[in-house]
């Protein structure tokens, strides 16, 4: 009768302890299925909030906001293929931030296939170094009216100086990354192989040809085009001068890499073929023997090109220029032609001077296709004559 008595004092501590033990077993059931669906589940969350992330850094940075009153859209921002053919071959937008190492790297990049992957119809780049404003501006406009695709328009002038021009002029958007130029100084020939450099990216620029605020065309774009075009040489001119302005500007400390022999001179304003204009880009050597020992008086535009042309590329130059001016007086400066001095004589003398010159082994009486320096009270008369004279 005891042990009975002391079994059912017992039997409610057993009850306690093996409900204990139920619940103790339960919790641990429970935390281990929240492991499991935890591990489960943690790669779509993880997605989840990796999508969530994606969207929110497309949205502030990639997409532009624009601020409408008190509320803000999004503009969702068109994809651009920075790797396409069109834009490698014929870059639209001239303005880019590359240094000039940079861009002159760039444009001395020559294909060695032969042949294009695209339709390509051979430019004209014509190349404005100016101190500014174009004054002749409407005569060039019609000059190229009519001629879209077979030209190309540079212009590099004052590096803060804004090409004001309208919207349907073909030099509109044509300035280059340009830097100040100082006369008589290397500048000007780092300015000539910006120019250069930068009509090199467009790879259906065949020929290059550098002009100044105060050139002319004298001939209608066709003729200009199909000379320059069909020309198997280059027109820089490049001499022996054996005075004080030519032998007398050379500076002895160029040797050994340079001589007096190959030392020469010639007009700033040239014309030359894509394979040239990539050799000059791509020349750091003699550029550098320039801007050390080519200071004034000897002047790097007037002997860089036709010096180092002469020594590497001679048999590919004509040795003459197609830019016309007026050298008859002695002078440290040409003369410049004003409204008054303009007539059909005038125009007609320069395109035929009484003389001969070689083109493709062949002797022609068109010899000059460009004209300086003209003022800016020229451009009215030159306008009178582009149609009588001049066929544009």
């Amino acid at each position: 009768m005891a042990r009975n008595r002391w079994d059912r004092e017992d039997a409610p501590e057993k009850h306690i302890g093996l409900l204990q033990l139920v619940q103790m077993l339960s919790l641990l059931v429970i935390f281990v299925a929240g492991i499991i669906i935890g591990i489960a589940t943690s790669p779509h969350i993880n997605r989840y909030f990796d999508s969530l992330a994606q969207l929110t850094f497309t949205n502030n940075i990639a997409s532009p906001k624009i601020s409408d009153d008190n509320c803000t859209i999004l503009r969702t921002c068109e994809k651009v293929d920075c790797l396409s053919m069109e834009g490698f071959v014929h870059p639209d937008n001239l303005t880019h931030s590359m240094t000039d190492d940079e861009v002159l790297w760039r444009a001395s990049m020559l294909p060695y296939k032969k042949g294009y992957p695209f339709d390509r119809v051979p430019k004209v780049a014509f190349m404005f170094l100016t101190r500014g404003p174009l004054p002749l501006l409407p005569l060039w406009e019609r000059f190229f009216k009519g001629h879209a695709g077979y030209f190309s328009i540079y212009v590099h002038t004052h590096e803060d100086y804004e090409l004001n021009v309208s919207t349907d002029s073909p030099f509109h958007g044509r300035k280059i990354p340009s830097k100040d130029v100082e006369w008589g100084s290397i500048s000007m020939v780092d300015a000539e192989k910006r120019l250069l450099a930068n009509a090199l990216l467009d790879f259906s620029n065949e020929r290059f040809v550098l002009l100044s605020e105060s050139c002319i065309p004298i001939y209608k774009f066709s003729i200009v085009y199909k000379y320059l075009i069909r020309s198997k040489e280059s027109f820089v001119e490049s001499y022996d001068a054996p005075t004080r302005y030519g032998r007398g500007r050379y500076n002895q400390k160029m040797l050994p890499d340079i001589h007096l022999y190959q030392w020469r001179k010639g007009s700033q304003w040239f014309e030359i073929q894509r394979d040239l204009a990539v050799y000059l880009v791509s020349d750091t050597k003699y550029h550098t023997i320039f801007k050390k020992y080519c200071r004034p008086a000897c002047y790097p535009d007037e002997h860089y090109i036709p010096t180092y042309l002469n020594m590497f590329h001679g048999s590919l130059n004509a040795n003459r220029t197609v830019t016309w001016v007026d050298w008859s007086t002695v002078a440290p400066h040409p003369p410049t032609y004003d409204g008054i001095d303009i007539t059909e004589g005038f125009i007609k003398s320069i395109r035929n001077k009484g003389k001969l010159c070689s083109h493709n082994s062949e002797m022609t009486s068109v010899c000059y296709l460009f004209a300086r320096k003209f003022a800016p009270s020229a451009l009215v008369p030159l306008l009178n004559l582009t149609s009588t004279v001049m066929g544009f």
